[in-house]
């Protein structure tokens, strides 16, 4: 009962007060990558900070509280690795991801104590923070998983930010960014500090790295 009260409360917290800054009239709108392209669900991409700077690095999974695997995902300090690649899934048909549509975010690559590697939001109540992860329950024990579905929503010109909605409901909240002494900031439901990115397709990266030692 606590534990249920304890989430309750928090959430209400959370998402409440960034209720209002979650919805766009930007919404259903093409989601524009670096190349200036489209994004869409058949190919791969590198989620790279919108700015350089003392968080100007990629996202990785990391080992947090008392888990034995990496299942937390962390926005890395000071470093020009893109990282793991994601890659997006929708319902329906459509092979383009517009803003405001929901989706699921899963890494490229997964480590072994995992199942999954697609993100999910987890509430850690060591540090009293929704924090986006991997993984399943099984990663996860005394925690509670929050059902819910992403989208990407606009921040910028040609800049995105993360959304994170209950099921069931009109509530979502940002996803932003806490520095919990971890070697960077943990991907957070929050209304401060919010994270914003762009998309750089994998192809594009890998030409762009082969033309440069050409």
């Amino acid at each position: 009962k606590s534990v249920f009260s304890f989430s309750l409360l928090f959430l209400l917290v959370a998402f409440i007060t960034n209720f209002s800054r979650t919805f766009s009239n930007d919404d259903g709108v093409p989601i524009i990558d670096t190349g200036f392209v489209p994004i869409h669900t058949y190919s791969r991409y590198f989620i790279v900070p919108s700015f350089f700077g003392i968080r100007s690095g990629r996202l990785k999974l990391v080992k947090t509280g008392d888990s034995n695997c990496p299942v937390t995902v962390l926005e890395e300090d000071f470093t020009s690795d893109r990282g793991t690649s994601v890659k997006f899934s929708i319902i329906g048909t459509s092979y383009d991801i517009l803003t405001g549509t929901p989706i699921e975010i899963e890494f490229t690559k997964k480590p072994d104590c995992v199942e999954s590697s697609k993100w999910l939001v987890f509430v850690d109540k060591a540090i009293q923070k929704s924090c986006v992860g991997i993984g399943g329950p099984e990663n996860y024990p005394g925690m509670e998983i929050l059902n819910g579905t992403f989208n990407i929503q606009k921040y910028g010109s040609f800049v995105y930010k993360f959304v994170f909605c209950l099921d069931g409901s009109n509530i979502c909240s940002d996803i932003g960014w806490f520095n919990n002494g971890e070697g960077g900031g943990r991907l957070i439901l929050t209304n401060y500090q919010i994270s914003a990115f762009v998309f750089f397709e994998t192809w594009a990266y890998e030409d762009e790295v082969v033309k440069s030692l050409a």
